[in-house]
């Protein structure tokens, strides 16, 4: 076995996270070159991957370990970097952050022909994970190390299955005795071998008593008899290999990366505020980007939920109130529960753009219509709260309406199908510094920042100018995180730190021998600015009015598509093309285009009927869908960027994406020209030519997904 359990399912023979991190630990101390380069981690650019790297960061520096972190885009950036790290003479410890599970990394197209001495750990909330990674042996497989979260646990049938289809011989093949076992030649060797080391080894037999060189001659021919056992069948083949299809067909995800880092923290007794804080934001992360379903986040909240009264009791005289919250003193940096509305950055915006801007509100009431608005003012205004309190920033509210809020929502919404507008959360204190921060506000802000802090034009509304009239109610260009920000991430520049370096055409090389000018890409800049935005309330506060841009451009955009009724509806899913418009570049970028299928499909799943899908098999029918795919086109590229969404009926529930192999199957029938630009397989990037026949394609094959 190559993949470690969780603390729970450890023993004295299986080693868990605290075993693997020793390893790391002593593989670094007896290393005669330590450097930075010694241990190495990889991050994908999504907020769980980088609040873990944040926490394993934080605990190699106790440690007194050096290392580096690379930020890797998606596979193609990680084949160019795989080229580079396969140089490092010191490198002894790679760490794969939400990348590289579904990859066959003991192979020799990623680090099969890596130095012996390395060690790969593979710490991914996608699945599924290659079995190959999981379950296989060898000098290669074994170094592959994937920290599991106890899911591998109930993959005993298709760890056989695999281990048929990959081990056993082919059924009926022509090359029976050659393949399997082995020449006459190899078979007369072994004899001999047999005859001459007996003598050097002898058996003990259950009594305890040796057992003289014939029994053990006699055993051998056991041994031989067993495998020589007759082969399996073409339709147990059969069904091994549909077996392991089952186990690959759909993408879901498991324990985020950061609860995995906090687990480890737990077993070495190093948790503190800080390392719960970003373990927090990884779970927010996948409950709010629909990664999880609810169940699953409500398992990791009562662990949380426990931890933060742990490590933040609560003084008796202080009321802990979840709508009130305020810092106790000017270094309270605790945690606290609290219960959180499904408004969009209620806390700092105004009640009536809140509410607007939730996918959740606008499914309900429709606001992409004039009548649905109109609701809307109508919910507030039977609440009695007048329009200018509403379109007011929420600091500014008055404190009796604040507190009435969650009162006065309780009794109206349901009216209006309002029936679960709060769920458990957490949120922050920062000292006097800034007040009190949610877990869902901070998840924005990071994927702001991750997303569009660099490389598209965003416009953010400045504070208190939203009703100054033509002469003073203008936004500004976003340059946030420019201060200083530059110089932060060119000491961080380099190929040995993750930053993707392109020569400039020179005329004349020979006079600037030995110079290398350097172009750090945008998405670079962005993840050092999100990784620096965890732990530093300055940045975060300022990127919150970047999330509000970002998520009005959402709104707009998806309005317009169902005004218009852009959407078409095709046998098994529905599909939306964008080939202009003004933020045609900022959805150009994969993770802003998965939004907006989230969005259109929260905003209309109560509306669309749903898509019972055929089983792979052709037999039955699974559970109604709501499968959305979205192109946009990347006029910079001339290709677009196309994202399978599979929403499901029932809010807050969850379905496996099973675009992942239907965008495989349709590239491969219509040879279309794409890539994979991002880690995840159902984003796919097709030639802008190809573009209308990979959508035929995948109306083809879709009754298969």
């Amino acid at each position: 076995m190559v993949f470690i359990p969780p603390p729970q399912f450890a023993s004295a023979s299986r080693p868990s996270y605290a075993e693997a991190y020793s390893d790391i630990l002593a593989a670094h101390r007896r290393s005669p070159l330590t450097s930075a380069s010694s241990v190495i981690l990889l991050v994908a650019p999504d907020v769980d991957a980088i609040c873990a790297a944040r926490m394993l960061a934080d605990l190699l520096k106790q440690d007194d370990v050096m290392h580096r972190i690379i930020p890797i885009s998606g596979v193609v950036e990680l084949e160019r970097v795989r080229i580079e790290l396969i140089t490092y003479a010191e490198l002894h410890t790679l760490i794969l952050f939400n990348m590289g599970s579904i990859l066959d990394l003991p192979s020799s197209e990623w680090f099969g022909d890596f130095d012996t001495k390395l060690s790969v750990h593979v710490i991914d909330s996608a699945r599924p994970q290659s079995l190959p990674s999981l379950f296989g042996g060898g000098a290669n497989g074994d170094r592959i190390i994937v920290w599991d979260d106890g899911g591998c646990e109930d993959m005993e049938e298709v760890r056989k299955a695999w281990e048929a289809v990959t081990y056993e011989p082919m059924p009926d093949s022509d090359d029976d005795d050659d393949s399997d076992l082995g020449s006459d030649d190899d078979i007369y060797r072994n004899d001999d071998d047999d005859d001459d080391n007996a003598e050097d080894f002898e058996d003990r037999d259950s009594s305890g008593k040796r057992r003289s060189s014939d029994e053990g001659g006699r055993a051998v021919g056991k041994r031989r008899k067993l495998d020589e056992r007759p082969r399996m069948s073409r339709d147990q083949r059969d069904d091994y290999t549909a077996r392991v299809n089952k186990y690959y067909d759909g993408s879901w995800y498991g324990q985020s990366a950061s609860a995995t880092i906090y687990i480890l923290a737990t077993v070495l007794e190093r948790v503190d505020c800080d390392l719960l804080w970003l373990a927090i934001l990884g779970l927010t992360f996948q409950y709010t980007t629909a990664r999880i379903a609810r169940d699953a986040y409500d398992k990791y909240h009562s662990i949380y939920y426990d931890e933060a009264f742990r490590l933040n009791p609560l003084p008796p005289e202080v009321n802990h109130n979840s709508d009130a919250i305020t810092a106790t003193s000017a270094d309270d940096l605790s945690v606290r529960t609290t219960e959180e509305l499904r408004f969009m950055h209620f806390r700092h915006w105004t009640l009536y753009d809140a509410m607007y801007h939730s996918s959740y509100v606008a499914g309900k009431l429709g606001i992409w219509k004039e009548r649905g608005r109109k609701r809307l003012t109508g919910l507030l205004a039977k609440m009695g709260f007048s329009i200018p309190q509403t379109q007011q920033p929420y600091t500014h509210m008055d404190l009796d309406l604040k507190h009435q809020l969650r009162s006065k929502l309780d009794a109206i919404a349901p009216e209006y199908g309002l029936v679960e507008l709060t769920y458990p959360s957490f949120a922050r204190c920062f000292g006097y510094r800034a007040p009190p921060l949610s877990a869902a506000d901070a998840v924005e802000a990071v994927s702001a920042l991750l997303d569009v802090a660099g490389g598209v034009r965003m416009e953010v509304e400045i504070e208190g100018a939203r009703h100054g009239g033509e002469w003073f109610g203008a936004g500004r260009v976003w340059e946030g995180g420019k201060r200083g920000e530059e110089e932060r991430v060119n000491e961080r520049s380099g190929i040995d730190s993750g930053v993707v370096v392109r020569r400039i055409e020179r005329g004349d090389e020979d006079d600037v021998a030995g110079e290398e000018r350097m172009e750090i890409q945008w998405w670079v800049k962005n993840f050092w600015a999100a990784y620096d935005a965890l732990t530093d309330i300055v940045p975060l506060q300022e990127a919150l009015s970047l999330s509000m841009s970002l998520h009005r451009a959402i709104i707009r955009q998806g309005t317009s598509i169902i005004d218009k009724q852009d959407i078409r509806t095709m046998r098994s899913h529905r599909v939306v093309v964008l080939a202009q418009g003004p933020d045609l570049a900022l959805f150009a970028h994969p993770s802003v285009l998965s939004r907006l299928a989230l969005w259109l499909v929260d905003a209309l799943r109560d509306r669309l009927p749903g898509t019972a899908l055929t089983k792979t098999n052709g037999i039955g029918r699974t559970k109604k869908s709501l499968p959305f795919v979205v192109a946009c086109l990347n006029e910079k590229t001339a290709s677009y960027i196309v994202v399978g969404v599979m929403g499901a009926l029932d809010f807050d529930d969850v379905r496996k994406n099973e675009f992942g192999m239907a965008f495989m199957q349709a590239k491969e029938r219509c040879h279309a020209r794409s890539r994979y630009s991002s880690f995840n397989t159902s984003v796919l990037e097709i030639n802008q030519q190809d573009l209308k026949i990979f959508l035929e394609a995948l109306c083809e094959v879709g009754e298969g997904y």
